[in-house]
């Protein structure tokens, strides 16, 4: 299928030439007690990283982290820059900021091959602006003769760290963005089939367009968590006191009437919801899951995870697949009660190895980095975007993937 945007593979680097790079990444990781808590992000960056030192260039590296309110180091990135001093063995110098002269002077001071690592972007709100002078301020501070976007889990926004500032310098996508950009278009594309859809997540409103476009291209989709109370409640079925979208039905209505176009009276066999459903009256941790028949959901009663006759249903029909893709998880995750469907999902996918399984970012990733003893290696490829990847999934254009250089025909 092939990139259609240039990648650093392109750059003229190394011949005895020193090369200076900004790099976007996105080091925007779970933080607990000071210390990166999980390394997803900051591993998946370092091929790009190691290709650019092994080629003699000194890096400026810049994330956003979390959602500050100005400069609050609760936010700070410099728990990220030691984390990846230890995973790429090699001094990382941290400046507390992202513009200004001291900055500029950090860059300027550091030696050839160094590694700089700038604050978090969004302490300056024009940063989401995509703000052509914060561009210009980081530009000037980096003094990068290229721009590399890497952060393939920010790119589905036009901020300026990863649209304005492609005005600024040549810009061409690290190795993580063009993995993921290849990896998850070649699998909405090109499935091997069976190809399954698994949709879970708290919500429908969210994911219209996702859903839409496995009505196209999946064989057999499985709806979990709050999202299959909406389609539940759609049918006809009463949920009790479980979280419903009372305002999708004229997507529903779209969605089950192009699955009938496609299907025809299989509807049931081909968007298969759970037949039961694991319920509790209260979402915290003294909650003890019960199976609940849909006919016997009490009034008080909610819907937190797929019940164990679905969760077997489920398993079966992705233990016949040749390829899946899981984006959302299938109950409570937080809650260890209602986390069974997401690990039986997991260890489905995980215990066949001859299933291609791309795992959604955000929630879905976060769980299963917990749950994987191999760190995510236990499937084909964990997704480091959330939104990014919904909407590459989606069939969306990425505005940092579109701003980038064109490839070479």
């Amino acid at each position: 299928m092939g990139f259609f945007k240039q990648t650093i593979r392109d750059l003229p680097l190394g011949h005895g030439q020193h090369h200076r790079i900004l790099i976007r990444v996105d080091y925007n990781v779970p933080l607990k007690n000071g210390e990166v808590s999980d390394d997803l992000r900051i591993r998946a960056s370092l091929p790009t990283l190691q290709y650019l030192l092994d080629k003699g260039c000194s890096l400026v590296l810049i994330s956003h982290l979390g959602r500050p309110e100005g400069h609050d180091l609760s936010c700070s990135l410099e728990p990220a820059a030691k984390r990846l001093e230890e995973l790429i063995d090699k001094e990382v110098i941290f400046v507390d900021d992202t513009s200004g002269d001291a900055a500029y002077q950090a860059v300027h001071r550091a030696k050839k091959g160094s590694i700089v690592m700038l604050q978090n972007l969004r302490f300056d709100p024009r940063e989401e602006e995509d703000s052509q002078e914060y561009a210009e301020e980081i530009a000037h501070v980096a003094q990068a003769d290229y721009f590399v976007q890497d952060g393939f889990g920010v790119v589905h926004r036009a901020h300026a760290s990863t649209h304005a500032i492609t005005t600024m310098l040549p810009s061409v996508s690290g190795l993580l963005l063009e993995k993921e950009y290849n990896t998850i278009t070649e699998a909405m594309e090109s499935p091997k089939r069976p190809f399954v859809a698994v949709l879970g997540g708290a919500k429908v409103s969210d994911k219209i367009q996702v859903v839409e476009r496995f009505v196209e291209l999946a064989d057999t989709i499985l709806i979990g968590g709050a999202m299959a109370n909406t389609f539940l409640n759609y049918k006809g079925v009463h949920v009790g006191a479980s979280k419903v979208e009372s305002d999708q039905k004229d997507t529903l209505d779209s969605i089950y009437r192009a699955a009938e176009k496609k299907v025809g009276d299989k509807v049931d066999e081909f968007i298969v919801l759970p037949t039961d459903l694991a319920v509790a009256t209260k979402i915290d941790d003294s909650a003890k899951r019960h199976n609940q028949q849909l006919d016997r959901i009490k009034v008080d009663e909610m819907g937190l995870d797929i019940g164990d006759e679905s969760i077997e249903r489920f398993t079966e029909i992705i233990s016949g697949a040749k390829s899946v893709v899981w984006n959302g998880p299938m109950g409570v995750n937080e809650l260890r009660e209602f986390a069974h469907g997401s690990a039986r999902v997991a260890l489905a996918l995980a215990t066949h190895p001859g299933i291609d399984s791309i795992v959604g970012g955000g929630d879905t990733a976060d769980f299963v980095l917990k749950w994987d003893a191999k760190k995510g290696a236990s499937f084909t490829h964990v997704s480091t975007g959330g939104g990014a990847s919904l909407d590459l999934m989606a069939g969306k254009k990425l505005p940092g993937v579109e701003s980038l250089l064109d490839g070479k025909k």
